[in-house]
């Protein structure tokens, strides 16, 4: 009982490729699949694979990357995707600061928005935060009151996490806290409150150990969440079924 909570089953990396990706899953015991829009046209194709496969669900946003690209009517667009019913978040959106292919103002303006947008369709958010984690918090505290959601792919301290929670957001793990080195990620997974937790694996990017270097896929969110129970002292089926659950919590798959 797996939920993989954030995937790219759209990249060019899976092209043709999809029936047999979603058939691995499922048999590495992944039930759910989310998977989350980084721009316009990546945003269409998570629509499309969703309607095309029963265990597929959709986000649509724009991704910080690409936020000088954004114009007024792709916000419309977005809320007429945001209707579809197995659309289930806003996402991703965000801040990337590492990164810095958009201007941080236009950043942080598109990201506002898109909160807005997340508050009139009544959808939570997927965000993203790399190396922007001061500007992230206050935007959130500032112009997301209210409004449900994850950080994927949590990258920030425990201290962060504690103050991400009180705000009311998930925390989700992807493949980095396999790696030996991944000190930090590693507490964090180990003290999350198991139900603010989600596992997902953003594939194609940041496969898990041992496979690291290769193409990810959503089976491979098997590796994370054998991972985050070991941490934790848990055998893999209570900390699937929790993770699951918050998953399907969010995400209005209850």
């Amino acid at each position: 009982m797996l939920f993989d909570s954030h995937a790219h089953l759209d990249d060019e990396r899976f092209n043709h490729e999809q029936d047999e990706v979603i058939a691995r899953a499922a048999a590495a015991g992944v039930t759910g699949i989310l998977n989350a829009g980084a721009d316009m046209e990546s945003s269409q194709r998570a629509v499309r694979l969703a309607l095309k496969y029963p265990n597929v669900y959709a986000a649509v946003g724009m991704h910080p990357h690409d936020a000088k690209l954004m114009v007024n009517d792709d916000y419309d667009q977005l809320a007429a995707w945001a209707c579809e019913p197995k659309v289930v978040a806003i996402g991703e959106i965000g801040l990337d600061y590492y990164y810095d292919h958009s201007p941080r103002e236009i950043q942080q303006k598109v990201f506002i928005r898109q909160l807005d947008l997340a508050r009139q369709t009544g959808k939570p958010v997927i965000i993203h935060d790399r190396d922007a984690h001061a500007d992230i918090l206050a935007i959130v505290k500032d112009q997301g009151k209210g409004i449900p959601g994850v950080f994927h792919c949590f990258s920030g301290s425990v201290e962060m996490m504690r103050e991400v929670l009180k705000l009311g957001f998930y925390i989700s793990i992807a493949g980095p806290v396999t790696f030996p080195k991944s000190v930090k990620l590693k507490d964090v997974a180990a003290q999350v409150p198991l139900d603010r937790l989600l596992v997902e694996t953003d594939c194609p990017y940041l496969t898990p150990h041992p496979y690291r270097g290769k193409r990810n896929e959503p089976a491979f969110v098997r590796l994370v969440a054998e991972e985050v129970a070991r941490l934790r002292g848990l055998e893999l089926q209570e900390l699937a079924e929790a993770a699951t659950n918050n998953t399907k919590t969010l995400f209005g798959l209850t």
